[in-house]
């Protein structure tokens, strides 16, 4: 399955949908309308785009060299190459939801979904490539993640539908994957260390999973078996390899699954909820 969804989120520019462009819209507004999204195109190309970037990252270091194209250069200053702007306002859409809820001042992975789904959105139009996944996880994303986490200290904001100390974290999902995949084979670093205080400060510049390790033991106090409990028993899982499968079944029946989630997701053009062509 792995690799027919790894096709799917590889789209190049010559693939680009020849469909009009469109402002997304939700089209999941009941429990039963759960089964419209797990048949639909817009699930295989998001879930296709996940695991091609979770393959991307494995064995590397945040701190590798990556290429980063001349068009994911002028995402800096823009959000499209000038010559895809028709699919501007559909692409901003993800982008607008991907930094939480502005009325409830939540944010959760629902939001982060929203923001995998704009880079997404990207790679479908072409602005950016196969060759720039390295960089979309490791530059573009990590940044977004700092720039969520100050967010999250500044405003206070709320976990958006969280489990508490039953869920794997208050806000985030998609870096404990591909940070599990990044330590795919560490020759020291095995699972059980991630509770160790000293190993994740020594190491969380190079690997996502324990920067997010550390800013949970930043943000919470106490036995972190105790405010985290789903991290501590992954902690005694024997491998990465093991660990990265694990999270990404557990990320499509937590989050992808779940009505209070997806409910919100907005689909168009790009991400589309007509069923997969046969």
């Amino acid at each position: 399955m792995a690799e027919t969804e790894q096709q799917s989120g590889s789209t190049s520019e010559d693939e680009t949908p020849k469909c009009a462009f469109m402002v997304p819209k939700k089209e999941i507004s009941m429990v039963p309308d759960m089964g419209k999204w797990k048949r639909s195109q817009a699930y295989a190309d998001y879930m296709g785009f996940i695991m091609a970037l979770n393959e991307s990252v494995k064995r590397k270091k945040l701190t590798c060299d990556y290429h980063v194209s001349e068009e994911a250069e002028a995402l800096v200053s823009a959000v499209l190459p000038a010559d895809k702007g028709a699919a501007s306002a559909e692409i901003a859409v993800y982008l607008k939801e991907s930094v939480g809820n502005s009325t409830r001042i939540d944010y959760g992975t629902g939001h982060e979904a929203a923001f995998a789904a704009f880079l997404c959105c990207l790679c479908k139009v072409g602005a950016l490539t196969v060759e720039d996944q390295l960089a979309m996880v490791f530059k573009v994303f990590d940044r977004y993640l700092e720039v969520m986490r100050k967010l999250q200290k500044t405003y206070r904001m709320e976990p958006a539908g969280s489990q508490g100390v039953w869920g794997l974290d208050d806000f985030q999902f998609l870096p404990f994957i591909w940070g599990s995949s990044q330590l795919v084979d560490h020759p020291t670093l095995e699972p059980r260390h991630f509770v160790d205080e000293r190993a994740v400060n020594e190491h969380h510049h190079d690997y996502m999973f324990l920067e997010c390790i550390k800013f949970i033991n930043e943000m919470k106090t106490g036995p972190f078996a105790e405010h985290s409990n789903q991290l501590w028993n992954i902690s005694a899982v024997p491998s990465w390899a093991k660990v990265n499968q694990g999270l990404i079944r557990m990320y499509k029946a937590e989050c992808l699954e779940k009505f209070p989630v997806i409910q919100h997701f907005k689909f168009g053009s790009l991400l589309s909820i007509q069923p997969v062509a046969p």
